[in-house]
């Protein structure tokens, strides 16, 4: 196939990546955390931790879990927000040779059971603010080892003993929880983070057998039938989404020196592949990295960044709407940015103007998914100014935009954006109908998005295939809110849909038809609170006598959809 695009890579680019320069991404981090011991890694809430603290925590972590007794292979969930217990976490559970299961930390009970149910989670490392959630499902979960963190556990024994006391007692923001800490309970394990890494420190971790093909990460993504899916992520794609990254920022980044002299904004939560993957990027280089654990606080976010020069900014176009939306943003230095990264969701062009006026850096877009570490296409950054498209495949990626047969179109038309690359997953997590739906017969990944590419190789997504809703860079299936809505008393049907929204990108409109006409508007509102995610959740809802269908009764979400 022809790649255009090769001829407009920024200069310093190369074409093509070697994922197998790597055996494992365990080899990587172990590369990194040797080369770059006596580097400060993170900083959160103004408490460092160092490379070589982050290799032996998470050497320790390994070793104590290994002796729990799980095989090479088994599932450990991570369910923590920015704290440096998650880089510990992660790197902890695959140098034991485990898989990494990323778990949102405001899932629902319901979100949670199917997510550890599905993946076969046997460990869970979790903060206690969520520990109240998991206590309701851990019993019907094949989850046998839990490690409890705390917010405090590793910023410094007299600071982070008093983030602890004020979380659990002054904000009361730690609900009370029932997971014994008196050892094992029956063939369960429950232990505090801090006492697992100590008895960590005197176990030895076992050397396990990983290559590129053993799987480092299930990745879960809003599933069409209603549940979410997960994508298998190997070592190798997780390698190359790196090795991509590192190619495509690198050269501008070094405008910085040293790339360890680079600090990255960490405020979009780890656990989402795009925040997952620069963060990974960024211990290659042995950068650091500012930990925000509460990026919603935007007064708090902005003394963060006023503290010391930061050089990559990645956020959802959200993110970038509420720092310029606050007034003190302006006080922040931002001559020293060099990348402003949007992701995850559309950026509009509104904002990408603001950002450019008030910071001096233009906004350069990019877009990727779970099912591909996130990598994908993206502008270059030597751009000085939006260009509206996803950018350019990024080197070793082929991007296509094909008809629905799977056949490639012309430059210029209108059709499915496709990706083949390193970083393309497997496949879908016991799901090998899914998964054969997923890819076309030369082995591209079907997007659902559709997109033109131009003669130089940009291409602008104009539409979307399926009736996936974007809501601040999260995915939210109609058909897995419509079964949960479905369940509420009074709901005869109801079906979702995406709507424009200035802040969000899409919010979620919800129309519901009553069986019970005393059903009102706020106790639909507080099933979906009960049962949903923050960012799942309705913004709109609208009760209707009934719903727009075909001859055949399928609901028509398009004719309800804004025109």
């Amino acid at each position: 196939m022809t790649r255009p695009w090769l001829d407009h890579y920024p200069p310093g680019v190369p074409h093509n990546v070697d994922p197998d320069r790597y055996p494992s991404l365990t080899a990587l981090l172990e590369e990194a955390f040797r080369q770059h011991r006596n580097e400060p890694a993170t900083v959160c809430m103004e408490r460092w931790m160092s490379y070589g603290e982050l290799d032996r925590h998470s050497m320790a972590l390994g070793a104590w879990l290994q002796h729990q007794g799980h095989a090479p292979g088994a599932r450990v969930a991570v369910m923590l927000p920015n704290v440096p217990q998650f880089l510990v976490s992660t790197a902890g559970v695959l140098r034991a040779g485990y898989t990494v299961v990323n778990v949102n930390p405001l899932y629902t009970e319901r979100e949670l059971e199917h997510q550890l149910q599905d993946a076969g989670v046997e460990a869970i490392v979790v903060l206690e603010n969520f520990a109240h959630i998991l206590e309701k499902v851990i019993d019907r979960t094949p989850v046998k080892t839990v490690v409890l963190a705390s917010v405090g556990d590793m910023l410094g024994f007299w600071y982070g003993r008093w983030i602890n006391f004020a979380l659990r007692h002054l904000a009361k923001r730690v609900p009370a929880f029932q997971l014994p800490l008196s050892g094992p309970v029956g063939s369960r394990t429950v232990v505090r983070f801090p006492q697992a890494l100590n008895s960590g420190e005197s176990l030895k971790l076992r050397p396990v057998a990983i290559d590129g093909d053993s799987v480092a990460f299930l990745q879960y993504t809003g599933g069409t039938t209603g549940l979410s899916k997960g994508a298998v992520l190997t070592h190798r794609n997780v390698v190359a989404a790196v090795l991509q990254a590192d190619a495509w920022f690198s050269p501008v980044l070094r405008r910085v020196g040293d790339l360890r002299r680079v600090n990255g904004i960490a405020a979009l939560p780890l656990y989402h592949i795009f925040a997952l993957s620069l963060s990974l990027v960024s211990i290659r280089w042995g950068a650091k990295l500012t930990l925000i654990p509460n990026p919603k606080d935007i007064p708090a976010f902005i003394e963060v960044l006023k503290r010391r020069p930061f050089h990559i900014l990645p956020a959802v176009n959200t993110l970038f709407n509420a720092l310029l939306n606050d007034p003190r943003f302006r006080q922040v230095d931002c001559r020293q940015l060099l990348v402003s990264q949007a992701g995850g969701m559309a950026a509009s062009e509104g904002t990408a103007r603001q950002w450019q006026a008030v910071t001096g850096c233009a906004m350069v877009e990019g877009w990727g998914m779970s099912e591909t570490c996130a990598m994908g296409t993206n502008n270059p950054l030597d751009s000085t100014s939006f260009s509206g498209t996803i950018g350019l495949p990024l080197p070793g990626i082929d991007i296509a935009i094909k008809d629905e047969e799977g056949i490639s179109l012309p430059l210029g038309e209108r059709g499915e954006i496709c990706i083949r690359g390193p970083n393309v997953m497997r496949g879908y997590h016991n799901q090998p109908e899914e998964t054969a739906r997923a890819f076309t017969p030369d082995g591209f990944m079907r997007t659902g998005d559709v997109g033109v590419m131009d003669p130089s190789g940009h291409t602008r997504i104009v539409d979307r295939k399926k009736d996936m809703i974007l809501v601040s860079g999260f995915n939210v299936f109609p058909t897995e809110l419509e079964n949960v809505v479905s369940l509420c008393p009074g709901v005869l049907e109801c079906a979702a849909v995406g709507v424009p929204d200035e802040r969000q990108g899409e919010a979620v409109k919800l129309f519901v038809v009553r069986s019970d006409p005393s059903l009102r508007e706020e106790d639909v509102a507080r099933y979906c609170h009960d049962n949903l995610t923050g960012y799942k959740r309705p913004k709109y809802i609208e009760f209707r006598d009934e719903l727009p269908k075909t001859n055949v009764g399928k609901i028509l979400r398009r004719a309800l959809r804004p025109q």
